[in-house]
């Protein structure tokens, strides 16, 4: 007994505290992919406010509010059919399609097409319009660009009344194989999240980036089969289209929701993209996540 206090006193005297200290280190997790699922799943209700949040933003102090989710892509189905349909005299004859309306076959491709071009369009910009969050508050940073993404769910949903009404004015009936929507806006989304964390990171660093990715997905779009069809891409060429992830989901898509055959094919070779480009959109981000609040 007399040894320990004369140990404590020495300690004391040293200025050394008679306890022991626990530290505890935050530092970055150690390999190429450092997402911690586990910590994402802590601050879920951090990422539900935070979509919801986007949501209540994008519609707040306009006369119409959500309407605009039902608006814009009708007025794009119009545009889109006037132009390709009516002028340019793209039809569905000789493919998979055959039988259909033009505007049921453009609008079927159309619905992933939006959500996805929407979706990196905000989360490109979603690091740089959170400066408070990043450099005041501890949460992981990814959070930010899925919230982004996770709002756009929203608009995706709606898009689809469109479709039914379609359905309803060419008496068509909905197809059985509508279900593999699900798995296929899960794709996309995947898709989304890795293109738009890697877009938004770039962003930090050059803002000029925010110029060039409303060229990128206008020149994205005419390379996706939207309104155009792939079954009139010569059989040689067709693989070249499959390195498009849009490409195969969006055709998916049309099949699933019109119930016509699967290019099956396209749809692996567009989900092997999309789970690449998943991976090595979190990586960059994760990579850079540290100088963020620097950078801002």
């Amino acid at each position: 007994m007399e040894e320990a206090a004369a140990e404590k006193a020495a300690l004391r005297d040293a200025g050394a505290p008679p306890f022991p200290i626990h530290r505890t280190v935050i530092g970055p997790r150690r390999g190429w992919l450092r997402t911690d699922w586990r910590e994402l799943w802590r601050y879920r209700e951090l990422f539900l406010f935070l979509t919801w949040r986007d949501i209540k933003v994008r519609y707040k102090q306009t006369v119409l509010g959500i309407l605009w989710a039902f608006i814009q892509p009708f007025v794009r189905l119009v545009v889109y059919t006037f132009i390709f349909h009516g002028v340019a005299r793209i039809d569905t004859a000789g493919t998979r399609f055959a039988g259909l309306p033009y505007p049921m076959v453009l609008y079927a491709a159309l619905i992933p097409w939006l959500f996805f071009a929407e979706s990196l369009s905000r989360s490109s910009q979603s690091i740089v319009a959170s400066p408070s969050l990043i450099t005041k508050v501890f949460f992981p940073r990814i959070i930010i660009p899925l919230s982004s993404v996770g709002a756009c769910l929203v608009d995706l949903a709606i898009s689809f009344a469109i479709l039914v009404g379609l359905l309803l004015y060419y008496g068509v009936a909905p197809a059985a194989t509508a279900l593999a929507v699900v798995p296929l806006v899960v794709l996309t989304t995947l898709a989304a999240v890795g293109v738009g964390s890697f877009l938004s990171a770039l962003n930090v660093a050059y803002r000029d980036f925010r110029y060039v990715i409303p060229f990128m997905l206008e020149i994205w779009f005419f390379l996706t089969p939207v309104v155009w069809l792939t079954d009139g891409v010569p059989q040689r060429w067709r693989w070249v289209t499959c390195l498009n992830p849009m490409a195969g989901i969006a055709e998916a898509f049309r099949s699933a929701l019109l119930g016509r055959p699967f290019a099956w094919g396209s749809l692996g070779v567009s989900a092997g993209m999309a789970a690449v480009l998943f991976l090595a959109g979190a990586a960059y981000f994760h990579r850079i996540e540290r100088q963020f609040a620097d950078m801002i």
